[in-house]
């Protein structure tokens, strides 16, 4: 079918630019132009106001196949198949289905691994991180209780200080009270 749809499109084609050259010669169709282009048959009309008609006719595929193209090969009788054959294809399928099982098992076996790989990767990940984030708060918490420690000395030292200064200004005081009274 579709090399009679191709071969109409062509010959339509063809047609047309003979329509188009017949045309500017005879104004007029020829009563009984018949055009065969092998299954196509092309009848041309009277002219019409509008340019030229035409009639495609296809012809049945039954009828129209020449006794010169070969008939189809009939397929080749199908060989009886032995038992032992049938039973070398059933046990080479059960070996291809066993190779095939076994090499699923593997790749199954091999991502089961990988996966295992990258979980024991994370779990390094994981605590080495714990152990720097550890080390950090520990290191953070040793400079603050430093600093606290510098920080109450410090209170420690300037109340000494006022403490001596307090004392040297009583013992003035008194002395001048002692003086004067």
């Amino acid at each position: 079918m579709t090399s009679t749809v191709a071969a109409y499109t062509d010959k339509i084609k063809e047609m047309s630019m003979l329509s188009l050259l017949c045309s500017c010669f005879y104004t007029q169709p020829h009563p009984n132009s018949l055009y065969q282009y092998g299954d196509l048959e092309v009848k041309g009309l009277n002219k019409r106001f509008s340019g030229q008609a035409f009639e495609v006719i296809l012809k049945d595929p039954d009828h129209s196949r020449d006794k010169s193209q070969p008939q189809p090969l009939p397929s080749p009788p199908r060989r009886e198949v032995s038992l032992e054959e049938l039973q070398m294809r059933l046990e080479a399928a059960e070996e291809r289905r066993k190779s095939q099982e076994a090499l699923v098992l593997k790749q199954l076996a091999d991502k089961r691994e990988r996966v295992q790989e990258v979980l024991h990767k994370v779990r390094e990940e994981s605590n080495i991180f714990s152990k720097k984030t550890e080390e950090k708060l520990i290191q953070k918490m040793e400079v603050n209780k430093e600093n606290r420690e510098a920080h109450l000395n410090a209170l420690k030292q300037r109340l000494r200080e006022k403490a001596i200064h307090a004392a040297g200004v009583r013992r003035n005081k008194e002395r001048q009270s002692d003086l004067s009274g």
